[in-house]
């Protein structure tokens, strides 16, 4: 069933499901380019028909569906689906593998920061605890359609964790690609689901590249972050979530972490098809978020120009020096009249502190930025410093990134029980 097709965002050329998929042709054959610290070139966008789906999907069916579970729309997925005694059922999938695959079905909380009402997506509760299972959930499907078992991809930690244990979960084999400088936590985690790692001593950067290259001598179907456009499908899904969650209704602002770029990039899909199908009005204003370490968009959107530089931050999940979806991240900021600020690793660590401290929420430094972003863009005027309308992006759990959380927890003394009884002299 050829309900979609892929369009190149470089050079707008319109290729068929039998040009791209059967041949693992994941950029754009006439103009795609996957270069060394380059971000990359011809990135495919699946495009549906919207005005047949305009007619077939309804409005008021879809706000009764609940988040997380993607599978009961499937026309609106690069995905194989029948019909079937009035249902709609995915191909080749299990109803049991669909629910070991479930995402967090209530991701938004309305918490306080220093007194003042704000939204908070959370992504944490997710089957690995991070917004990246949005999308090694559509890669890891697809893959069982096409009757493959063995996906590859490189990782600062998280897309790695996801793809390791979603592929647990559906029986697939992971490979990972990951930096020397991964957190402990998040290589504990994909080792511990099964997955065979292969630590770079370089870079991001250097581990995508060489993930490329040994996919390919392999055989593997390659999960990369925009390289392989499912990727972007997958985690437009936050966008479909946020307008059920809202009860149609989305937020004003959306402040997004940003590092390849393709969580942005997938958000603004998302609220775009959403105006297609004629379900919302306008798209929500998208803030990416950048580590000063790491601010490759925020340049490019300053100068026009991509200049590669080495990235290190403390946020490792945002940590890219030649973002591979940068050109796409930039046409979201800009089409949803955005814009892209770069925080400190400190102004990320205080944030992680009181976002912990105040609402509860234990997350990454990556996911952190959002909060130092917002209070930013707050104190220099150029957001509201208090309206419902804003919602920050939680996309990983902090239990990801124990080091991180050192910064601002020291060890503390320990004591005998006597001396603990001292009340008076230990302040008790």
């Amino acid at each position: 069933m050829n309900h979609y097709f892929y369009q190149c965002f470089d050079c707008a050329s319109r290729f068929s499901i039998e040009e791209i998929e059967p041949v693992f042709q994941y950029l754009c054959p006439r103009c795609g380019k996957a270069e060394k610290n380059q971000p990359l070139k011809g990135v495919l966008w699946v495009e549906y028909d919207y005005e047949k789906l305009k007619r077939e999907l309804s409005r008021g069916e879809f706000l009764n569906l609940a988040c997380g579970e993607f599978w009961h729309y499937p026309r609106l997925w690069p995905l194989d689906f029948r019909e079937e005694k009035g249902r709609i059922i995915l191909r080749d999938v299990t109803e049991q593998q669909l629910n070991r695959i479930r995402l967090n079905t209530h991701p938004l909380l309305e918490n306080k920061i220093d007194e003042r009402p704000i939204m908070f997506f959370d992504d944490t509760r997710n089957p690995t605890l991070s917004y990246k299972d949005r999308a090694s959930i559509i890669v890891a499907v697809k893959a069982l359609q096409m009757g493959i078992d063995e996906i590859a991809a490189a990782s600062t930690g998280n897309a790695g964790s996801s793809l390791a244990g979603i592929c647990a979960r559906l029986g697939l084999k992971a490979h990972l690609f990951v930096p020397g400088t991964i957190p402990r936590a998040k290589r504990l985690q994909i080792q511990s689901f099964g997955a065979k790692i292969y630590l770079v001593q370089g870079d991001y950067d250097q581990a995508f590249d060489l993930s490329l290259e040994i996919s390919k001598k392999k055989g593997w179907y390659n999960r990369n972050t925009a390289y392989n456009p499912l990727t972007i499908e997958g985690k437009k899904s936050a966008a479909y979530d946020i307008f059920i969650a809202g009860g149609g209704k989305v937020p004003d602002i959306i402040l997004v972490p940003v590092g390849d770029g393709v969580i942005v990039s997938g958000m603004f899909k998302g609220f775009w098809e959403l105006r297609q199908l004629g379900w919302i009005e306008k798209l929500p204003r998208l803030i990416a978020v950048q580590s000063e370490g790491s601010d490759a968009l925020v340049r490019y959107l300053g100068t026009g120009q991509f200049e590669y530089r080495p990235a290190s931050t403390a946020a490792d999940s945002i940590c890219a020096g030649a973002p591979r979806n940068l050109y796409m991240a930039a046409h979201a900021v800009k089409e949803s009249n955005g814009k892209a600020v770069a925080v400190s690793d400190d102004e990320i660590l205080q944030a992680q502190k009181l976002l912990a401290q105040q609402t509860g929420l234990l997350v990454e430094p990556a996911a952190a930025a959002t909060l130092a972003g917002y209070q930013k863009l707050k104190s220099k005027r150029m957001i509201p410093g208090s309206q419902p309308g804003v919602l920050l992006m939680m996309t990983g759990n902090g239990l990801k990134d124990v080091e991180s959380l050192n910064n601002w927890n020291p060890m503390p003394d320990a004591r005998t029980a006597a001396e603990w009884k001292k009340e008076k002299e230990h302040n008790i």
